[in-house]
């Protein structure tokens, strides 16, 4: 097991696909083999972004995502064939990127968590860890992500205090285990595909 922690401050920002908004880049991966960080080059990417105004989502061809609304309430997303509800916080939508879609503020600016991944090449869960309780982490990447205020955490027998706003990046050979002791965080996890 190997744990990093990321801190806010050292998050990067980034424009968003379509050029609407800017994400708040906290952790991902690309191809090793590829000249420059960029969409294409992308194998997956955990981020945070204001969603101010409604508008359209970005067109992203191969990409799994996974959106989580972590401050405000009342998202809606709509495309033309279906409706993802994320009214209330900490309620996990999955869409492709492919799909089109437009958001819909039924209270005002929202804060969401974003996790991508290429399709294929590895598979994405996105959870609120909000009351104490164990779960079992398979091998993959995990990052707990310290929503509001600092949280604590258990891994196997070991406790990490995670600051409000940062991020502990995990990274697991063999299956594990994580408990929530204190606090709220939201729990990101990448398993590589093949």
């Amino acid at each position: 097991m190997k744990t990093t922690l990321l801190k806010s401050e050292n998050y990067t920002r980034s424009p968003w696909k379509n050029g609407g908004g800017i994400f708040t880049d906290i952790a991902g991966a690309w191809r090793a083999d590829a000249p420059v960080r960029d969409w294409i080059s992308l194998l997956w990417r955990f981020a945070s972004t204001p969603i101010i105004t409604p508008g359209p989502f970005s067109y992203m061809a191969g990409i799994d995502r996974l959106q989580m609304v972590v401050a405000g309430r009342g998202l809606v997303l709509k495309s033309p064939t279906q409706e993802f509800d994320e009214r209330e916080p900490f309620t996990t939508v999955r869409f492709t990127g492919e799909m089109e879609i437009v958001t819909e503020l039924e209270a005002g600016p929202v804060e969401v968590v974003n996790l991508m991944a290429r399709r294929g090449a590895a598979e994405i869960e996105l959870i609120a860890l909000r009351g104490p309780g164990d779960r079992p982490l398979p091998v993959g990447t995990h990052l707990v992500y310290a929503v509001s205020g600092d949280c604590g955490i258990r891994l196997n027998s070991e406790e990490f205090v995670i600051p409000d706003g940062c991020t502990l990046k995990v990274e697991l050979t063999e299956a594990s285990g994580l408990a929530l002791v204190s606090g709220l965080a939201v729990l990101a996890s990448i398993r590589p595909v093949g």
